[in-house]
């Protein structure tokens, strides 16, 4: 626990004093007690059965100076409060490679019901949106709160040619910015600018772009599922610059045999091999993390950890509040308890 204004502590010093006075009064008090010639008022004085409970008050108000000095100086903690993260993208690889049944009943099977799973775990305010990607990367579904919509869009999904990461990460950018003005196709032709683009020779401004901190917008996290290299489309880590550029944690997760593996697609077979190399490097490069998933139980431990990781999140937070609240009880408590047995305060 760290403070803000830690010169205020040194108020506490003053407490040790606050103890030596309170003995020096009870002192007194004895010595005035014994000039009363009635035994009983000695007795109150000298002990007996109220001196224990007579000590109690004061210790509780002493207790309540010390958090209230604690709460002046503004204590900081790192505290555990539900995330402001408020949209989703499931960025989820429907390449051929998908079908192969390493990962039982298949790839394919094993994401889906994953998916579906990690929807069920999540807040319903959350919004999730699915960017399906084989050679090409489209939207399957905008971000939306309803679960039987983003159920169906997992259900249409449909095997095709090729990979291309990077395009996912790029829809699905462009699906969380869409008045960002990024455009997957200009990107592809190696034509991006920062202030504007060129069409038909003349020149488009748009509104500058000042990048951010990678992780630092917490509105918003991507989760790409894959299970082979990128083949083609835009580069995967230059993809994830952006992402890291706008602030957007890319997490990824690699499904499947990291040696490689030969299956057969439409009449013809292919090599199909996890680049964890890359996966790793765009976690990395955006301050997020990679998962690998070698079976439907891992991968299903995956997306329960993900979900924890993005409705949960670990803060360091202010809690002088807390404390000027057990200061109040404690002051409370002390007049209570004194009033209840000596009809007095303190």
């Amino acid at each position: 626990m760290n403070f803000l204004w830690p010169e205020f502590l040194w108020l506490l010093a003053a407490l040790p004093l606050l103890v030596l006075l309170y003995i020096w009064l009870m002192r007194r008090k004895k010595k005035m007690a014994l000039r009363y010639a009635s035994l009983s008022i000695v007795k109150e004085a000298m002990g007996g059965a109220q001196s224990f409970k007579r000590h109690i008050p004061p210790l509780l108000f002493l207790l309540a100076l010390a958090a209230m000095l604690a709460a002046a100086a503004r204590p900081v903690a790192v505290v555990t409060l539900p995330s402001n993260q408020q949209t989703i993208i499931l960025a989820m690889d429907v390449s051929g490679s998908m079908r192969a049944t390493d990962v039982q009943p298949n790839r394919l099977v094993a994401a889906q019901n994953a998916a579906k799973s990690f929807l069920a775990e999540l807040p319903r305010h959350v919004k999730v949106g699915i960017v399906a990607f084989a050679g090409s990367a489209q939207v399957a579904q905008l971000p939306t709160t309803n679960r039987e919509d983003l159920v169906t869009a997992i259900d249409r999904f449909q095997l095709q040619r090729a990979t291309a990461t990077g395009n996912a990460i790029v829809i699905s950018l462009a699906t969380l910015f869409p008045d960002a003005g990024i455009d997957l196709q200009t990107l592809q032709m190696g034509r991006e600018r920062q202030r504007g683009v060129a069409i038909d020779g003349e020149k488009k401004e748009k509104k500058e772009f000042q990048p951010v901190a990678p992780g630092s917008y917490t509105s918003a996290a991507i989760i790409m599922l894959t299970d082979g290299q990128r083949t083609t489309g835009v580069d995967p880590i230059d993809a994830a610059k952006m992402a890291a550029e706008r602030g957007v944690r890319v997490y990824t997760v690699g499904i499947g045999t990291v040696d490689g593996e030969t299956i057969g697609f439409e009449g013809w077979s292919m090599r199909v091999r996890l680049d964890e190399e890359t996966l790793k490097a765009i976690a990395q490069k955006t301050d997020a993390e990679y998962f690998y998933a070698g079976t439907a139980h891992d991968l299903k431990k995956v997306y329960d950890t993900l979900s924890s990781k993005l409705t949960v999140e670990k803060k360091e937070t202010e809690i002088s509040a807390l404390f000027a609240m057990t200061a109040a009880v404690l002051a409370l408590l002390s007049a209570g308890l004194s009033l209840l047995w000596f009809n007095r305060i303190l």
